[in-house]
């Protein structure tokens, strides 16, 4: 293996490709400490990346992108899974709200959400320029100007691109706050709150996400005036393709044929990024001239055509969300039949340079897996 290059924003993503077996899926006690559930759960915030020029986004939309995940499906089993995941299904919600950091760390807001409960929050502008804020796990991590954290008088590293590349120097901090020592009293806890009082003090927009579905009453976030949204998944037209056998060949498994299975899995990969763009090219009907595009389908036979549904949630989305709708598409599709899950994650430095995930069961393949991880060297 190649080692792993130093962090820089000027290089590309790496992608890794996964092929493995599932284990049996209870719904009533969910599998964690196996693959693909342990990736899943180590998802950060799921977003894409809006298609419009920066210069040309207003600055408080410049942090509320927005999040997405994919599903792709053929349409044998779109209906039983669009009663499933559309009708019966709780939808995901999520919350903007306007807070200091130090409103965050304080009273019922820190005891009921961060002490004993699961949130994600996620403050407005960008890692690389702006001085901002994620909570995850009861995990702050704050990325800082070099002002700003020497003011703060708080203990982290540096961060970003190093050497003379026109980038000022940036540092990033994190705390536990589910650990005993911070609470009231406590040295390293009551810096924390000096700095947000200090330094840390102007009041932020942040995306509010609660893991869990049950909060305490009165809701600690009311007094705040969030302003809360609801995930409606919406459907994509749908497209008939061409008839694309989406497994990895028995014989590249069989002889262990390592080479052959990645040039396998990137053939997949790029038609189910194109399905999730609607791109044109995997249209069964497209004509375009080869001059243009020499893009063929993949183990595609001639003249056989299928159909494909694409259903799409936009919005804040937590991991155990997505891993619930892993579960319920495994046990609503047929042990035959394919599909596709896909979830973007958030880019914190430059718009496009973000984590994405996605898992395939191919056809005919009850309880195998092909795992895509695309990684930003963030």
């Amino acid at each position: 293996m190649f080692p792993q290059p130093s962090s820089s924003i000027y290089q590309s993503s790496t992608c890794f490709v996964t092929y493995g077996t599932m284990g049996h899926v209870d719904l009533k006690q969910p599998p964690q400490r196996s693959e693909p559930w342990m990736t899943i759960a180590a998802q950060d915030f799921i977003h894409k990346v809006p298609r419009v020029p920066t210069s040309r986004i207003p600055r408080p939309l410049i942090w509320l992108t927005v999040l997405k995940v994919d599903l792709i499906v053929p349409r044998e089993c779109y209906a039983v899974l669009h009663q499933k995941l559309v009708e019966q299904r709780q939808q995901p919600c999520y919350a903007r709200v306007t807070m200091t950091l130090g409103q965050v760390l304080e009273g019922d807001f820190f005891t009921e959400y961060i002490k004993k409960g699961d949130i994600l929050m996620l403050s407005e502008g960008r890692a690389t320029t702006d001085n901002t804020f994620t909570l995850r796990k009861g995990t702050l991590t704050m990325y800082l100007d070099k002002e700003t954290f020497e003011r703060g008088g708080l203990v982290g590293k540096p961060y970003g691109a190093k050497g003379n590349r026109g980038f000022k120097p940036r540092w990033v901090v994190s705390y536990d706050l589910t650990s005993p020592s911070m609470v009231h009293g406590k040295r390293g806890f009551s810096r924390l709150l000096r700095a947000c009082e200090t330094v840390l003090d102007k009041p932020l927009e942040w995306l509010f996400c609660n893991a869990h579905t049950s909060t305490s009453s009165p809701d600690p976030l009311e007094k705040y005036k969030p302003v809360r949204y609801t995930v409606e998944p919406t459907q994509s037209q749908k497209k008939e393709t061409a008839q694309v056998m989406l497994a990895v060949p028995s014989s590249i498994l069989s002889n262990g044929d390592r080479p052959a299975l990645e040039e396998t899995a990137t053939e997949l990969y790029e038609w189910l990024s194109l399905v999730r763009l609607q791109s044109p090219r995997v249209a069964a009907s497209d004509t375009i001239d080869p001059y243009l595009s020499r893009y063929t389908a993949p183990s595609s036979e001639a003249g056989c055509h299928t159909q494909v549904y694409m259903l799409s949630w936009q919005g804040c989305i937590a991991a155990g969300w997505l891993r619930d709708l892993v579960t319920d598409v495994l046990t609503a599709c047929s042990p035959q039949q394919w599909f596709s899950i896909s979830a973007t994650g958030f880019s914190r430095t430059v718009p496009g340079n973000s984590n994405d995930l996605t898992l395939l069961r191919p056809s005919g393949a009850a309880g195998e897996y092909l795992m895509w991880e695309t990684r930003s060297l963030d």
